[in-house]
């Protein structure tokens, strides 16, 4: 199986982008785009000057449990900038997202509860929401999370989107929103 394969057997729909966005950002962003793939894993990521954005990080089911996932994060985490990452809000249905999300609360992620994230997906039309995860080596404020999550929109996520999906995905004030005095419940308390 490829690497596109694993990551689209293990994401959902609505979270994948089409191979050829990803093979294109891989080509014409080559310079902050990467991909980290082994026999067990597949990680893509964008490092920017200041923040490193996961897209996706996928562990195979055989080698979850041995560590790989930790050596990876950590590998980022040794590059000293804030790591930022999307994840689905907890679904009972699917015990992997509270499997997903006890592994970032063990690596020092926190949830930035400040941030609101809703993206309509072009392959299905569903609005998603989704919620913002970071861990930073200097404490930054969910205001900077905020404003590298935006650029990670506009570098990243729509990259040529009207060219591979047909149409272009939301702007990115309507996707993303921050509330300083926000009482979302962190996501991360009760895991």
């Amino acid at each position: 199986m490829n690497w596109y394969e694993k990551l689209n057997q293990y994401f959902p729909i609505e979270e994948m982008k089409s191979k050829e966005h990803m093979e294109t950002l891989l080509q014409e962003k080559g310079d902050i785009y990467h991909k980290d793939e082994g026999p067990n894993h597949v990680l893509m990521y964008a490092e920017l000057e200041h923040f490193i954005f996961i897209d996706y990080l996928f562990v195979s089911a055989d080698a979850r449990g041995q560590g790989l996932g930790h050596k990876l994060i950590e590998k980022l985490k040794q590059k000293g900038k804030p790591i930022i990452l999307e994840v689905e809000p907890v679904d009972y249905k699917d015990s992997d997202t509270a499997k997903r999300l006890k592994f970032y609360k063990r690596e020092g992620f926190e949830h930035a509860q400040s941030i609101g994230y809703r993206r309509k997906s072009l392959a299905t039309n569903v609005i998603n929401r989704m919620e913002i995860l970071y861990w930073s080596p200097t404490n930054e404020t969910e205001e900077l999370i905020f404003e590298a999550m935006k650029k990670t929109y506009e570098t990243i996520h729509t990259f040529k989107d009207r060219e591979f999906y047909g149409q272009s995905y939301s702007d990115v004030d309507e996707v993303l929103s921050f509330n300083k005095e926000n009482d979302n419940q962190d996501i991360l308390r009760d895991i």
